[in-house]
């Protein structure tokens, strides 16, 4: 049995990167204008204020490795963060070049971190932890940002059913993860069972230790890095902001980021192209940004955080994600 599914990963492994490779390169061409217009606002911008949002968004792939660490850590098999990183990078690089709720990245990261030397079972604990903890810390930052708004009296009832909507989803999504786990160990209907990749999802699934998963101090711990990776990226719209002249205050970045990113997890538009930077500028204007600083900094984020990170993300998984130089069954641990 354990023979089996180590073929089936493997047989995953195969067709899975050249998917992401070919998808990722057809997405940059569809959005090459987008990418154009992204580089010669960075030219006009203030170079400081761009280099530390660059940093800030370094911090975000920091955090979410240091959220699989904790994990991995928890279930007994650490992985430096100098591993994870790339792992990170190049899990975005497959959430973006294959829409479709994060899957193309969720086989990624269990992929790689088998690689790693991680058994499937850790590794699927820190996937479906780490959803939790994004969930969570997401809901939690929606509903800051919605009495944020009522302070200000712009909390419409428009913006309060998309919120609401959002929680919805944010506990069902987690809810649904954690079902799935418990079914994935116990007998499947003959109709599931006859579907090769359901029955293997699963299988994969329910192979997280459930201690690791209802862990919850684990659980806080995980969202307080996801968490991180938020209060990041409102940094780094706050630096872009200012690379184009803009003083604001923080409050202004972050509903305008959470907002935007709100918009992009609700509307069924692949990557949120759109959706996000029109609920971005449209809540920055609200809250007095005026519309061509909102705008600019609105493409300047976006081209930080879609990118540069396609970008990345396609030369470490051409280069097979092994910067430490070790075979694909080894690696240092802490």
């Amino acid at each position: 049995m354990l023979t089996e599914r180590a073929s089936r990963t493997a047989v995953i492994g195969k067709w899975l990167i050249p998917a992401l490779a070919v998808a990722g390169l057809v997405f940059a061409i569809r959005h090459f204008a987008q990418f154009e217009e992204f580089v010669a606002l960075a030219r006009k911008a203030e170079p400081l204020w761009l280099l530390l949002a660059l940093g800030f968004q370094a911090a975000t792939y920091l955090c979410v490795a240091s959220g699989w660490q904790a994990v991995l850590r928890r279930a007994g098999h650490p992985l430096p963060l100098r591993s994870l990183i790339p792992v990170a990078i190049t899990k975005l690089f497959a959430d973006q070049a294959i829409p479709g709720a994060g899957m193309g990245g969720n086989f990624l990261l269990i992929q790689r971190l088998t690689r790693l030397g991680t058994p499937r079972g850790a590794a699927m604990a820190a996937l479906l932890v780490s959803m939790i903890g994004f969930y969570a810390s997401y809901a939690a930052l929606a509903l800051i940002m919605l009495f944020t708004l009522w302070l200000h009296r712009q909390a419409t009832p428009l913006l309060t059913g998309l919120v609401t909507t959002f929680l919805i989803i944010a506990v069902a999504l987690p809810s649904l993860a954690l079902w799935l786990r418990r079914r994935g160990s116990q007998p499947l209907p003959p109709r599931i069972e006859n579907i090769a990749f359901l029955h293997n999802v699963l299988q994969l699934v329910g192979e997280a230790p459930e201690e690791l998963v209802r862990d919850r101090a684990l659980i806080a711990r995980v969202t307080g890095f996801n968490g991180l990776v938020f209060l990041a990226d409102t940094a780094t719209l706050a630096a872009c902001l200012l690379a184009v002249g803009q003083p604001l205050e923080l409050s202004t970045a972050f509903i305008a980021l959470i907002s935007g990113s709100i918009a992009m997890t609700l509307a069924p538009i692949p990557l949120g192209l759109g959706t996000f930077e029109a609920s971005c500028i449209a809540m920055l204007t609200l809250l007095g940004v005026s519309i061509e600083p909102a705008v600019t900094a609105t493409l300047l984020l976006r081209g930080m955080t879609l990118w540069l990170p396609l970008g990345l993300g396609f030369a470490l998984l051409r280069s097979g994600n092994r910067p430490d130089g070790n075979s694909d069954d080894g690696c240092d641990h802490d």
